[in-house]
């Protein structure tokens, strides 16, 4: 009976002291441990979220490489980085103040019979309260505390990082969105920019940008890993990253040779225009001709030209010198020809204008014309037809034409020689030549006009080829390309010392027909001509040029 008695009353007692001590965890979880712990945490976190100083350095952010001058994105993975170390710190912060303060020093003390301060209790039964009855409670409040502020911490976090996700996520979708916004631009307006320096010629799909503030060449200034709307260069520059947002108003270069590109790059179709001739058949003279009859029309309200860039100004200016001060222009030299280059609008319509001059040598045999990388990117051909070069035409010139002919400098390589230099690698290099267009310009009519020997150039420039003994090379004109059209020009009464405002506009026809076919209104601007292409097959271009009389050249 005593014993049994003993045994409940032991019961009781430990059921008092557990009550006790769960009374005194409560009190200590709710009355102090949860909130100290959850605020640590919090504090922790927000500090982790840091710098918030102006000026201090953050060792989690990744060093600017040397591929690209630009800090990545802080969405692109800085943000789970500094989420991760956040939220790390959190919980580090509740763990090491349970263990520290709290288990290790406030429990410890209690459990050795001393207060929380580390001070011993004063009578043994003070202090067997304290390792009795405030212990136990106390270590078991701290735990619970520590417990419940990590999970209420970890769930804030958990709805922290899906916030951060769903952030995450658009800004992802923002990178396909925008470059298929400008993708979609490019392909709809029929852009494709090219880089016009000699031995280049290479596609630049995405310019070298520089940096205003440092010059810094950007080479992935796009949506993308460093930044949707703008990237930051490593001086701190924000740099726009889309052509909408202000890209085109940086410097840009070509990616491959690093020299300069239009500013109108990428913002207008580009139409490559190479003039091919041989040496001496009035090339050089005939795109000083074209060039200021561009500018003719625009004075006549026609159309809108301007140069593409300082340099072009300059070579132009240079050129129109030359003329003025010798009347002739002098053979072009120097390898590959740089493009000159001129924005050509009529209405809202604008077109980027490539004029390339190449010597007369390059057409002098299939490796050289191989060589003439820009060919790849022509959209059309104007070949420069010095018919005084022709055997067959010559042979026919009397004596007093021969001299006339003599003193014009006629090429050394005739146009049926150099367009048989030129077909069939034209077609190697672009593999369209049947669907292009190509102007044919008969040069030196000023000459023709003056001989005797040989009927006088009319309406029909196609039918005179014929005349005086070219017609295979009309035939074959007609057959290999899309479409032909032919004029008759003097180049030198369009240029030097008063020029002749109508011949200077009939010198940029070619180049309007040309510039029609590719969807610019400049049809009606072109005269007549004699036309040829393979029968049945439609003209390229929205426009038709008309039918109109192309009169005899006369210096009056």
């Amino acid at each position: 009976m005593n014993a049994g008695r003993d045994d409940s009353i032991e019961v009781l007692v430990l059921l008092a002291l557990f009550g006790w001590a769960g009374v005194v965890a409560v009190a200590v979880c709710v009355g102090r441990t949860l909130w100290e712990f959850l605020g640590r945490g919090v504090q922790a976190v927000w500090r982790g979220l840091g710098p918030w100083q102006t000026g201090r350095t953050d060792p989690r952010l990744p060093s600017v490489g040397g591929g690209e001058p630009a800090h990545l994105a802080y969405w692109w993975r800085q943000s789970w980085a500094d989420a991760l170390s956040a939220g790390g710190a959190g919980l580090r912060a509740i763990w090491s103040a349970l263990t520290g303060p709290w288990l290790n020093g406030i429990v410890r003390n209690l459990f050795h019979g001393r207060r929380a301060s580390g001070v011993r209790g004063s009578v043994p039964l003070s202090r067997f309260l304290l390792v009795v009855l405030i212990a136990p409670g106390t270590a078991a409040g701290a735990l619970a505390g520590a417990v419940l502020a990590a999970l209420l911490l970890g769930g804030v976090l958990v709805l922290f990082a899906l916030l951060l996700a769903v952030v995450w996520l658009g800004w992802a979708a923002g990178v396909p969105v925008l470059r298929g916004v400008e993708r979609g631009r490019l392909l709809l307006l029929g852009i494709r920019v090219k880089c016009p320096h000699p031995g280049c010629y290479a596609p630049v799909p995405l310019a070298l940008h520089r940096c205003p503030g440092c010059q810094a060449g950007h080479g992935e200034l796009r949506p993308g890993r460093y930044g949707v709307l703008w990237h930051v260069c490593r001086c701190g520059h924000r740099l726009p990253a889309a052509r909408l947002l202000g890209r085109g108003k940086l410097t840009a270069l070509c990616p491959r040779c690093e020299q300069f590109l239009p500013r109108a790059a990428g913002t207008m179709p580009v139409v490559h225009t190479p003039l091919v001739g041989g040496t001496s058949s009035g090339k050089t003279m005939l795109m000083a001709a074209m060039v200021e009859g561009l500018h003719a029309w625009a004075r006549q309200g026609e159309l809108r030209v301007e140069f593409a860039t300082v340099d072009d100004r300059r070579t132009q200016s240079g050129l129109n010198q030359e003329l003025n001060r010798t009347g002739w222009a002098h053979a072009t030299t120097g390898g590959q020809p740089r493009a000159l280059m001129l924005t050509v609008a009529r209405g809202r319509r604008r077109r980027l204008l490539y004029l390339y001059d190449p010597m007369g040598e390059s057409v002098s045999d299939a490796e050289r014309v191989r060589a003439q990388q820009y060919l790849a990117h022509a959209d059309g051909v104007v070949l420069v037809a010095d018919v005084l070069a022709d055997p067959k035409v010559r042979g026919r010139l009397g004596t007093a034409d021969t001299e006339r002919t003599d003193r014009a400098r006629p090429s050394a390589q005739g146009p049926w020689e150099t367009y048989q230099r030129l077909t069939g690698e034209l077609a190697a290099l672009t593999g369209r030549r049947s669907r292009m267009n190509v102007a044919a310009v008969v040069t030196k009519r000023d000459v023709l006009d003056q001989l005797t020997s040989l009927p006088v150039p009319g309406p029909r420039i196609d039918d005179w080829l014929g005349e005086v003994g070219l017609g295979t090379l009309v035939r074959a004109l007609g057959h290999d390309f899309a479409a032909a059209r032919y004029w008759a020009v003097s180049a030198h009464a369009a240029t030097g010392t008063g020029p002749l405002e109508s011949e200077q506009r009939r010198a940029a026809e070619p180049v309007l027909w040309l510039l029609a076919a590719s969807g610019l209104r400049t049809g009606p601007l072109t005269g007549s001509g004699g036309s040829g292409g393979r029968p049945g097959r439609p003209r390229r271009g929205p426009d038709k040029a008309e039918e109109g009389h192309e009169g005899r050249y006369s210096p009056a």
